[in-house]
This record gives structure tokens, sequence and C-alpha cells, in this order.
């Protein structure tokens, strides 16, 4: 790690302090990336056998869970934004959502939660506690290479009734794809309410699988049935939307684990969005979750009653000198490839 050169800090780990100066600025807040027209994700089996997902579920004990750590930022050198030449007029891609999809048994909020959070716990009940949760995996490359750590996630409406939206980092890292990843939807306080689901494949963007670009900092996880019941079957999904206008009241969740909380209970927080000015194209919140949220959801078109919404990206990265702000990636064609890929995995 190099505290003196990283310009941002990916929400693995607590924000550092920035020594060095910045890197020159790119002008990419105004400009539309050139898309392939039909991207092609990146998939990586994981634990594609029932042998396989037994051993990852009883691999994580309680314990494990409980000790598990926000994994360190890559080096900066391995880290990067998209060039400016690639970032030309290109034409808007078409808006497309994907409804929410609840449970029988959904509880709705009962007590009124603010439009405008920076960090604080979620109370308001809703389909989001049962969706959204913790995910555990064991990196496999770098220096932290066996380490176990945990990030968020949250389930989708989706065809195979089995994906989970989190960020890019969050699967892979360092060159190499994580092992034993599951995702514990409504965890709470060590609870695993809703069970544990082991990733039978992985899927990111090819630019975050090359290059580790923070533009594209997405993936989603296709999950095993569990119990004859697919994910969806038991804990509902969130909508789903992508090529949205900008700047739009949101809503992010997650576990943050690191200083000054500790991964026991969902968090939110809530604003009107803005455009990146410094390097990245994401889109900033005034957020002070820390380590372990990254892969949280965010809504647009979310109901506090309900607890649902479309979920049009995920917590990312933060620049060290402005923890107070929380960045995520714009949901383009690239995080939609990466969804209609997910969704059309087949389970059997």
């Amino acid at each position: 790690m190099h505290p003196t050169a990283r310009r941002f800090a990916t929400l693995t780990v607590p924000v550092l302090a920035v020594a060095g100066a910045l890197l020159p600025v790119a002008s990419a807040h105004g400009a539309t990336r050139v898309t392939a027209p039909n991207p092609h994700p990146v998939i990586h089996e994981a634990a594609d056998t029932k042998a396989e997902q037994r051993s990852v579920k009883s691999y994580w004990t309680e314990a494990k869970m409980e000790t598990a750590k926000p994994l360190d930022a890559p080096d900066s050198d391995d880290m990067s934004f998209a060039s400016t030449s690639a970032l030309l007029d290109a034409p808007a891609a078409k808006p497309a959502t994907v409804a929410p999809t609840l449970t029988a048994d959904t509880t709705y909020g009962m007590s009124y939660a603010s439009s405008r959070s920076s960090g604080a716990a979620w109370t308001g009940g809703g389909a989001i506690v049962k969706t959204a949760g913790r995910v555990f995996f064991t990196i496999t490359a770098g220096s932290d290479a066996g380490r176990n750590a945990s990030c968020s996630g949250n389930a989708v409406t989706s065809v195979n009734k089995s994906v989970v939206i989190t960020a890019g980092h969050c699967v892979k890292i360092n060159g190499g794809f994580h092992s034993n990843w599951v995702f514990v939807p409504g965890y709470d306080q060590g609870n695993r309410p809703n069970g544990t689901w082991p990733a039978t494949n992985l899927l990111t963007t090819p630019q975050w699988s090359s290059s580790e670009d923070m533009n594209y900092d997405v993936a989603a996880a296709v999950v095993a049935p569990q119990g004859g019941q697919s994910l969806t079957d038991v804990v509902g999904g969130q909508g789903i939307a992508f090529n949205q206008p900008r700047g739009r009241q949101m809503y992010s969740f997650g576990y943050p684990a690191a200083s000054p909380y500790d991964g026991s209970k969902l968090v939110y927080c809530g604003g009107r969005t803005f455009d990146d000015f410094l390097q990245s194209e994401d889109q900033g919140l005034n957020c002070n979750m820390t380590g372990g949220s990254s892969g949280g959801p965010w809504f647009l078109s979310f109901n506090e009653s309900t607890g649902a919404g479309l979920l049009n990206s995920v917590n990312s990265f933060k620049y060290n000198f402005a923890s107070f702000w929380m960045f995520g990636p714009y949901f383009g064609p690239e995080a939609q490839a990466v969804y209609n890929a997910a969704q059309s995995t087949s389970l059997t």
C-alpha cells in the first residue's frame, strides 16, 4: 500500500490522509462513454457443484464472519479511471427498468426515515431489510491473498431469481477472483435469518476485469438455490434501472464494518446525487459509510414504506481527502450487460 501516492480509497479500507498532490483532473463528468454495442461481461465459475457449495457454506462459521475484515485497497498503480481519449460524444443508450419483486411476508416500514442521511442505521423496515445483505469471500490475489473479507450486496428481480448486484472489487481484485463467495441477505448483528447463499458464478465488466477501471466497478453474482428455493423466492428482489438521468434523489445502503461502524447493522445514506468533477464518471452522494459498505445498493424511486426501489448504482470508492462523499458508477450499457448475463445464467 502506498498512501502517499493514492488519490482515492476503495470502500474496503478506512479512508487515508493524502500527502501527495492530485493527478491532473480528467474532464469526464460532462462526456459520454463510447461503448461497444454489446459489452461482453467476464464470467467466472465459482462454487458450481453441490459439493463445492456445501464446502463453502461450511467454511463460513459465525466466527469467520465476525472476524472478516475489509480488504486492503490495491496499489494505486493498479487502479485506473477511463482516459479522456475514450470520452467522446456517443448516442445515449435507451433507458430500461425492471420492477421490484416483493414477497408475501414483506413487513412495511413503520417509522419515518429521513431522505437526507449521511450514515444512519436503517429502522424503516420494508423489503430492503431482506434484499440487502453482507457479502463474504476470501481474497486470492495480491498481498492480502488468503484473507477473509466482507462487502455488501443486494438481491434483484431476475429471470433465474438468483442475482445479487455488488461492486466489481467485491468479486475480483489484484487480478484474481475471490473464492468462498457467499451472500447473507438480511444479516443482523450476526444472525442469518434468510440463510447463506454460495455463488455459482461471478460476473463483472471487461473494463474492471482487465484494468480495474473505477468507472466500471460493477459486478453480479448468481447464487445457488437453497432448500429447493431460489433467492428472490425467499427474500424478494429490488428493481433495477439503467441509462437513467443523473442528479436525482437516491438512497444508498450497506453494511459498513470499519470504525465507527462494525458491520452488524444495515446503514443508509440519502440525498441528491452530483457528478464527480474530479477524476471519474461516477455520481457522488454525501455519505459517511466506511469499509465493508462496498457493493451496497443505490436506489432511484425508493419508497420508504415498502422499502423497495430501482437499484441504479453501488457504493464504490471515496477520495482520501473527502471522506464525506461516496461515489458510485453510472449504470450504463456495461452494467446492463452484466445484469442480463447474470439473469440468463442457468442454475442446472
